[in-house]
């Protein structure tokens, strides 16, 4: 069982690798779901007046605005504490072609993602974090002595495994009609005509090298092909290279169609529609 304490090491590491938190400045404890982060300038109630420039640009410093009760913002991510939902916005980028990531940053490999998104990486992790969401490296094999994947994979606590299940939507307005579905309802394996099994996607974390946040230079954010970089991964038994998957057309909106990405705690009792 993860404690409280853990969560917030976790989170208070995540802030300073973000620039947001401050070591060496400890100040009050700011409570975020029941987790205590320190730092008196980690939530501002509203955006502060943009100053006067200068010569010299001083570096943006994200801050986690507080919108209502329940609702904060960091950047383009809106966090809610009481569901624990995550919304960010995004494009549609790909109706043909073989899909390996499901999100991709714009700079990323968007010729082979079903969509692409602005957002900065370091910001929807953050988010993952403030709302108590454990990341789990099921997934990947250990490395042996020799460099190389073992075929041994980690023993991850099942209380890491379920919070780490996640659900992934997606909302966007077409002619007046709000549309929400889950992205499974958008893959198909190549040639059988079938959607992606209604199973969760796994938050898996990625890593930091070089005080950089990986996703922040690959651009990977969620893969289907297990893939150590990006930030969620596909748990389901069709993972795997050999197995071909492309975009459902019947069921996406064109190209270039503003979305919503929304995040959620994984409910295995939803079921996708059929198409």
């Amino acid at each position: 069982m993860i404690s409280k304490t853990s969560i917030t090491r976790l989170v208070a590491a995540t802030l300073i690798s973000a620039g947001i938190l401050h070591a060496e400045k400890p100040a009050s404890p700011v409570i975020v779901d029941d987790v205590a982060v320190s730092g008196s300038d980690l939530i501002q109630k509203k955006p502060e007046p943009t100053p006067a420039k200068s010569a010299v640009a001083e570096p943006v410093k994200p801050s986690l605005i507080k919108l209502d009760d329940t609702r904060y913002q960091i950047g383009e991510v809106i966090l809610n504490r009481q569901n624990r939902e995550i919304r960010f916005p995004a494009k549609a980028s790909m109706i043909q072609g073989l899909v390996e990531y499901i999100l991709v940053l714009e700079k990323g490999k968007v010729h082979e993602a079903l969509l692409t998104t602005g957002i900065s990486p370091t910001h929807l992790n953050l988010a993952f974090n403030l709302l108590g969401y454990l990341p789990s490296i099921e997934l990947f094999s250990t490395i042996d002595e020799t460099g190389h994947m073992s075929g041994i994979y980690p023993n991850v606590a099942a209380a890491v495994k379920m919070s780490a299940r996640i659900a992934i939507e997606i909302e966007w307005s077409d002619h007046g009609s709000t549309h929400r579905v889950p992205i499974n309802t958008w893959l198909q394996i190549k040639g059988e005509g079938k959607t992606m099994a209604a199973g969760p996607w796994l938050y898996s974390g990625s890593a930091i090298a070089e005080n950089k946040f990986i996703p922040e230079i690959t651009g990977d954010l969620a893969a289907i092909m297990v893939d150590s970089r990006a930030m969620i991964n596909y748990p389901g038994a069709d993972n795997q290279d050999q197995i071909v998957w492309y975009p459902l057309e019947s069921q996406m909106p064109a190209v270039g169609t503003n979305l919503t990405v929304i995040i959620s705690p994984f409910n295995a009792a939803k079921t996708i529609p059929k198409p």
